[in-house]
């Protein structure tokens, strides 16, 4: 091996110490959060649209089926308006708890996780962006079902524009849950079960009326994050709705949906790293 002295070298042709960096080079921007949710909810609606018309089709039928066995038991007034509130938000606890919950155990358990750990993408962008798009899914039915959910109790039609924040207040909550439990299970069949189990929450403490409820049971209703969601709703069914408790709910709603999907990051944080 020979040794050529620096001097010899043509013009223009380094050494390997002058070659070298004196520092190390400038890393690219990370990825921002709202550039990056976009794209995964895009990924995201765009995966789950072949079953898009089962999942409606099926959240939809059950939440109208309900109502239509409750008209036999409630005639109207007040229990008419939770039921019809209930029914309607069940439509988003199905896909945004049930069936979210469902994913999230699935991805874990088959490392689904290792290939968004490897995007530059934020954990927060993950979970918000799956949670929007699986959402996203319930606004039809959910309007459907509180349509013909006013037809059947004869209840006005005049406030349903509230379904605009009701749906992704309640959706928010009710995603962060499903989210979280699905991470945070070991398996995925516990992780269906546990998003079953809430989703028949959401359906006994939300469509039942509160006031033939035992008091314990009214408590644990009150800890459901969908039942601000319902209570809102069934508010704007009053010939003169108060609105200050509308709004109030309404941010209770979202103060349990932010808190429900920063547990819902942590959990995909602590999943992703093991």
């Amino acid at each position: 091996m020979s040794v050529v002295p620096a001097g010899a070298l043509p013009a223009g042709v380094l050494t390997a110490e002058e070659a070298a960096p004196s520092r190390p080079a400038a890393l690219g921007p990370r990825a921002r959060l709202w550039p990056s949710l976009a794209a995964v909810y895009r990924a995201q609606l765009s995966r789950a649209r072949v079953a898009r018309i089962p999942l409606l089709f099926v959240a939809t039928f059950q939440s109208v089926g309900i109502m239509i066995l409750m008209r036999g038991v409630v005639d109207g007034g007040g229990e008419a308006r939770a039921v019809v509130a209930g029914s309607s938000v069940l439509v988003v606890a199905f896909v945004a708890l049930n069936l979210l919950a469902q994913y999230f155990g699935q991805l874990r358990a088959s490392g689904g996780l290792d290939h968004y750990a490897t995007l530059p993408v934020p954990p927060a962008a993950v979970v918000l962006g799956a949670a929007g798009a699986y959402a996203s899914f319930t606004v039809p039915g959910t309007v459907v079902t509180a349509v013909v959910g006013c037809a059947l109790f004869g209840l006005p039609l005049a406030h349903l524009w509230i379904l605009a924040a009701v749906i992704p207040l309640a959706g928010a909550a009710l995603a962060g849950l499903g989210a979280a439990l699905g991470l945070l299970a070991p398996r995925p069949e516990l992780a269906t079960l546990l998003g079953q189990l809430g989703m028949s929450a959401a359906l006994l403490l939300g469509v039942l009326p509160p006031e033939r409820m035992p008091e314990a049971v009214r408590l644990a209703r009150d800890l459901l994050p969908s039942t601000y969601g319902v209570e809102a709703f069934a508010r704007t069914f009053a010939p003169h709705p108060d609105w200050a408790h509308v709004l109030g709910d309404l941010a209770v709603c979202g103060v349990v949906g932010v808190i429900s999907l920063a547990v819902a990051t942590w959990a995909y944080r602590r999943a992703a790293v093991r």
